[in-house]
């Protein structure tokens, strides 16, 4: 298995007097990557970090699990880089994040090649369990769960060239899906200060940091536990303020929590893009309701048509996931129906993952696999059909586009419309040299399902 080290651009491989030097994959979500990024930022004050494990004395797996796919990732990369302590420099196999906060204790027994297991909370000690191990040789676990507070410190950043950067604004969730082990893993929800995040993001913006990508379990929730209310749009604002931000971007709103003033401010902001990326999960009123969620296909649609009428191009993403307990053929037919008459510009679609400690785990209707994935190839011919049609409509169009590399024949970058790592990318020919992380006016000239390809103008 390929794996995409978390340092992506030059950072300092010598520092006097180090020794150590620290790897560090880090797998699962946007808000795990923030994680990854605190703890390079922790260990890289006493210890030299490497893209290259064969070189680490320290290796860190920072794992997520979520789903059953994901939990198998992890325990792979574990074992992928337990190699290194035989073959390698490695002296130190360390697992953090999500799969050892739920399993800790199974994998202290299971997996003998781990020294220091942490789970979610345990950063704020990272490198006071470096040392001691470093000292005692003696195994480590630390899985207590604090959900009153949220992973802070300096973060090292790792995307690429150093323009984008994630922006954690809370952590944990209160919604107890039933499908969902997240509340057991990360807690209660709980917002970051404002202080806080404003610190952050004018340390990025000084830093040259254009593009913010805000991110959360739910971030149309925040501040509703710091006011009494939710409060995004206050933030915004503020956010809104700070010189040499670009694109600013939300991620992970709930459409049940989206809300007036929130839509208004957005749509009123300069560098607050119309991005509206909502995981409605579903359609069907039915699964929606044993699903545990809080809205309704009458409400989803509601939402859908108040941002249309607000914003001239808004983006809608969303994610779906099929096979639920008790999903009919008739549920799945709604659901594909639904997505060739709403034509959103993006959707992802997961087959439903049966998760132990979920009260979905439980539930009478399992679906066997090759139906979920039958269901899930069907939605997602829907959804390339549209997103084909909708890509159509944009050639000949002019967009901004930030540069994040080349390829063999073009370079590529990214418009407002699309996210990093999830939505496509725009391919562009050009005779000039365009540098990673900067910004250029570029011509769409053709379109695929998912991707464009561009011009420079």
């Amino acid at each position: 298995m390929e794996h995409d080290f978390i340092i992506k651009r030059d950072v300092p491989l010598e520092k006097e007097g180090v020794t150590y030097r620290v790897a560090l994959v880090s797998l699962g979500c946007d808000k795990n990557r923030v994680d990854s990024e605190i703890m390079l930022g922790t260990l890289g004050k006493a210890y030299t970090i490497t893209n290259d494990p064969m070189d680490a004395q320290i290796i860190i797996v920072n794992t997520c699990g979520f789903i059953d796919a994901a939990k198998e990732e992890s325990i792979q990369t574990i074992l992928e880089m337990a190699v290194y302590k035989k073959q390698g420099r490695c002296e130190l196999l360390m697992a953090t994040g999500c799969l050892t906060q739920r399993y800790g204790q199974e994998l202290l027994q299971e997996m003998p090649e781990l020294d220091v297991i942490l789970g979610v909370n345990s950063y704020g000690r990272l490198d006071e369990y470096v040392e001691r191990f470093i000292k005692e040789r003696k195994r480590i676990i630390d899985t207590a769960l604090d959900d009153e507070t949220v992973n802070e410190g300096q973060r090292l950043l790792t995307t690429g060239f150093g323009t984008t950067a994630f922006l954690r604004i809370g952590e944990g969730c209160d919604m107890h899906c039933t499908y969902c082990i997240i509340p057991k893993i990360r807690g209660a929800y709980r917002s970051r200060s404002k202080e806080a995040i404003l610190a952050e993001a004018q340390r990025f913006a000084a830093s040259g940091v254009s593009e913010l990508i805000l991110v959360a379990q739910d971030t149309t929730r925040w501040g509703a536990d710091l006011f009494g209310e939710p409060r995004l749009h206050e933030l915004l604002q503020e956010l809104d303020q700070i010189q040499g931000l670009r694109w600013i971007r939300l991620l992970y709103l709930y459409p049940e929590g989206i809300y007036p003033e929130l839509l208004q401010v957005m749509a009123q902001a300069e560098r607050v893009l119309p991005y509206f990326d909502m995981p409605i999960q579903h359609i069907a009123d039915g699964v929606l309701q044993r699903m545990g969620r809080k809205t309704s296909r009458k409400a989803i649609d509601a939402v859908l048509r108040e941002i249309r009428a607000r914003f001239p191009n808004p983006t809608l993403r969303t994610t779906l996931i099929t096979g639920f307990p008790g999903e009919s053929e008739a549920d799945s037919e709604e659901m594909r129906q639904w997505l060739l008459k709403t034509k959103l510009d993006k959707v992802g679609v997961f087959t439903y993952s049966r998760e132990e400690g979920t009260p979905a785990y439980h539930m009478k209707g399992q679906i066997p696999e090759a139906v979920k994935q039958k269901r899930r190839d069907a939605w997602m011919r829907a959804q390339q059909g549209v997103s084909w049609s909708l890509n159509q409509e944009k050639i000949g169009r002019i967009e901004t586009v930030l540069i994040e590399g080349r390829n063999d024949q073009y370079f590529t970058g990214r418009s407002k419309e699309m996210a990093p790592d999830i939505d496509g990318e725009i391919f562009i020919a050009s005779d000039r040299e365009l540098i990673a992380g900067t910004y250029h006016q570029v011509r769409i000239t053709d379109a695929l399902e998912y991707d464009l390809l561009g011009e420079l103008i």
